[in-house]
């Protein structure tokens, strides 16, 4: 896989869950703070991570895959400096997803949590709500704080 196949895929993952956020949420102008793709096969696996070590660094490592800062990719949310590639996963048969920093986090998590295809998902030191739609091969999500804060990767 060349690093432009790359570098589409994400645009397209982006494009997608931002479509996938404007149907469910008044948050259209919310940009995208870091985009991941699902690696569907342990081939497909090791082609992403070698496109995407050629473009950025591992800025974190996780059990299910590597979080590289890239140089900023102009998306249809804005530009995009963090890409997660995900080992392969059963549960993750969508082809990615995209985080989304909306203005006022309590705001949205009060006003979403409770719809249908919303759910919340605690971590240790942050949390995220989820939002998916079987009529979308992508998912979206909604951190805080988001993922750039918890690393202190300062916009480019």
């Amino acid at each position: 896989m060349d690093i432009n196949h790359l570098r589409h895929m994400t645009q397209e993952i982006v494009n997608r869950a931002s479509i996938l956020k404007n149907k469910h949420t008044d948050e259209a102008k919310a940009p995208v703070n870091y985009a991941c793709i699902f690696s569907q096969s342990w081939e497909e696996y090791d082609e992403l991570l070698k496109a995407a070590s050629i473009i950025g660094k591992v800025v974190k490592e996780t059990p299910n895959g590597k979080l590289f800062q890239i140089p900023p990719l102009v998306t249809s949310s804005g530009r995009l400096q963090l890409l997660r590639i995900r080992i392969p996963d059963s549960s993750r048969p969508e082809r990615g997803d995209a985080d989304f920093t909306v203005s006022n986090y309590l705001r949205f998590k009060q006003k979403y949590l409770a719809k249908r295809g919303f759910k919340l998902i605690p971590r240790e030191n942050f949390e995220m709500i989820e939002l998916m739609d079987a009529d979308f091969d992508v998912r979206a999500y909604f951190s805080h704080p988001p993922l750039d804060e918890q690393l202190c990767i300062k916009s480019k």
